[in-house]
């Protein structure tokens, strides 16, 4: 069985070091990041099976890194890090949406625990988030394709991000701003019109041979996938 990898995002090195020696020595793998912008940059570039996020750190706070990666992802597991008396940060992060919080100073063994527990995740919920799909549009994560009508479509990288991000919030109008944070990443500091020219080339392969368009303008605000 493959072990499980947890991202720590923890500015405190002395406390990352032992966090990462603790998981390491039950057999998890794991990485850390210092700072909110670290954080969301390997949030992108990987799945994490859980990520341990300090609310306290530089760049971006853990409140804003949480609520980013909730914009896309809404099932890994995430568990905060709060100082003992911070009440209105524990609320507003299970509002935003973490599963749970740790108080620190807190007993590894307990982390531990929680830990295990978050990481139970059924086999179905996992085979679940792996196709997406409006319609009889499919778009198969774990094997990177995508097809229409029984169609294999051909999309490149960026077309492939963009799809897989329309179509995780399906149903949500997104803005330009936030398709190019999501897609483009957070540090693209480039024209906004980059994301009509993506939308112009992904409705030419997935919509124009069709006789339902499946990406749809709101016209001052930006691009959806509906139902």
């Amino acid at each position: 069985m493959e072990q499980p990898i947890i991202l720590i995002v923890e500015d405190e090195a002395k406390l990352s070091r032992v966090l990462q020696l603790e998981l390491e020595y039950e057999n998890y793998r794991t990485q850390i990041a210092e700072n909110g912008k670290d954080a969301l940059r390997l949030m992108q570039e990987r799945e994490w099976d859980l990520v341990l996020l300090d609310i306290m750190i530089p760049e971006l706070s853990g409140l804003e890194v949480l609520r980013r990666i909730r914009r896309t992802d809404e099932d890994t597991p995430i568990i905060l890090l709060t100082a003992r008396d911070a009440v209105h940060d524990k609320v507003s992060g299970l509002d935003i949406g973490a599963n749970d919080y740790v108080t620190k100073p807190f007993q590894i063994e307990e982390l531990l625990a929680r830990i295990r527990v978050h990481l139970r995740k059924p086999i179905e919920k996992k085979v679940k988030k792996d196709v997406l799909s409006v319609g009889d549009l499919i778009v198969d994560i774990g094997a990177h394709e995508v097809s229409r009508d029984g169609n294999n479509i051909d999309l490149t990288p960026r077309e492939y991000d963009l799809l897989v991000c329309l179509l995780k919030n399906k149903n949500l109008v997104l803005t330009r701003d936030q398709l190019i944070e999501q897609v483009w990443g957070y540090d693209y500091f480039g024209e906004t019109n980059v994301v009509d020219v993506y939308v112009r080339y992904l409705r030419q392969k997935i919509d124009k041979e069709y006789p339902v368009a499946y990406i749809q303008t709101v016209r001052g605000v930006g691009y959806t996938i509906k139902d």
